[in-house]
């Protein structure tokens, strides 16, 4: 079966949004990839199969740089489709980029962002999340998301980058917009503010240059190589949204895993050393990153019976393949003591989450916060009442109500 031959489906509906599990499921049993049409109105082939998501990762020919994403949109549009533009400005990064250009800024930030750095965060992350709990009473009903899950993760990208307290709830605001399948001109506002707050940040830490990681990433160098200006701008960018949005729903969807699992709940409880494998349980089990952002194919792209024409458009189904029955057993079951490695949430290939060690972190500080400080924490609603987020690329509720 080839591109020409499957009419696109249109996946995306509000359903969709609001369990995409079982969409996802009916995908793998049917074919390993099937071409469908986004919100915005561009085919798109989706890969939902672990084996296949991961060799699509790594492969060379499926690439991600600007000019060949904006022709590949081009090729792929139906009538009325409308492109989401970011603020150019904010594209120069890691993740719209193939090598050398993307070898070159990983290594750059790499030399910034070290595990040394990371480790160094952990008394301040295990401060901030007593902060929070601290503000915090048993018996409260409370947005969990509100008061624990996002404050957490952006608290600590700002002070990790030096963003100011007062502009942190705009930062939400902006980074929900252009994660959300906003319409054009929301998506142009607030990445037009994102990259003007940046530029003024980067001029500030030029002259008064702090401990932060901007700060370092201005100074970091290799052979006399360094960060452009529009390459810090969208590094800044990148690190912000990638560094909060993810552990919000990791939080999230982590907890609601925990509380309409209690069996899993009660274990992890009974044994806080499963922590770390829980941690990755949650990203297997309800994946934040839902799916990859968007590549395209320079050949054509055989995926067992399927081949993915040249020049298309293409999405990994990332939370798809970690419910992959082929490589997971009972991979729609939560178990806290499954062996860790192996999912997808972080990606694969060079694109692999330079972060992903920091949302570890803050991930296991946060449950053993929380189940230290509300041990008998329930749902204020039923799971079927909540609601998630209209956004592609992530998988996160917009509000979880709980009885603290």
């Amino acid at each position: 079966m080839t591109g020409t031959e499957t009419a696109p489906a249109e996946l995306f509906t509000p359903e969709f949004f609001q369990d995409p599990q079982s969409f996802q499921a009916e995908l793998r049993a049917d074919t390993p990839a099937r071409a469908v049409v986004t919100p915005n109105g561009f085919r798109v082939w989706i890969v939902s199969r672990y084996e296949e998501a991961k060799a699509v990762l790594a492969d060379p020919t499926v690439q991600k740089n600007s000019a060949g994403m904006r022709e590949a949109m081009a090729k792929n549009k139906t009538t009325g489709a409308e492109a989401r533009e970011f603020a150019p400005d904010l594209s120069a990064h890691m993740l719209s980029m193939d090598p050398p250009d993307h070898t070159r800024l990983r290594r750059l930030v790499t030399k910034a962002f070290t595990a040394r750095r990371i480790e160094q965060m952990r008394p301040r992350i295990e401060e901030i999340t007593a902060e929070l709990l601290g503000k915090l009473s048993a018996g409260d009903e409370v947005d969990l998301l509100d008061v624990f899950a996002f404050p957490l993760p952006i608290t600590v990208i700002s002070e990790l980058l030096g963003v100011d307290d007062e502009d942190r709830e705009q930062f939400r605001r902006a980074s929900n917009t252009l994660i959300a399948s906003s319409g054009p001109e929301e998506t142009q506002q607030a990445g037009q503010w994102m990259a003007g707050y940046f530029a003024k940040l980067i001029a500030a830490k030029r002259a008064n240059p702090g401990e932060d990681l901007l700060s370092a990433l201005i100074e970091t160098s290799e052979d006399s190589d360094r960060f452009s200006e529009q390459e810090l701008v969208s590094m800044a960018f990148l690190l912000l949204v990638a560094g909060h949005e993810t552990t919000v729903n990791l939080i999230g969807n982590g907890m609601l895993a925990l509380l309409t699992n209690p069996e899993q709940l009660a274990l992890l409880q009974a044994d806080p050393s499963l922590m770390a494998s829980a941690v990755d349980e949650f990203l297997r089990f309800r994946s934040p990153v839902n799916m990859s952002t968007f590549r395209f194919t320079t050949e054509p792209v055989v995926l067992g019976e399927v081949t993915i024409p040249a020049e298309s458009m293409v999405l990994v189904g990332l939370g798809s393949a970690n419910r992959d029955e082929n490589h997971f057993e009972h991979a729609d079951q939560l178990d806290i003591t499954r062996p860790v490695g192996g999912h997808l949430a972080f990606g694969h290939g060079i694109h692999y989450c330079l972060g992903a060690p920091l949302a570890r972190l803050e991930g296991e500080i946060a449950f053993r916060g929380l189940l230290k400080a509300f041990p008998d924490m329930k749902l204020a609603a039923s799971a079927a009442e909540l609601q998630w987020r209209i956004s592609i690329l992530i998988h996160g509720l917009e509000k979880l109500p709980v009885v603290l």
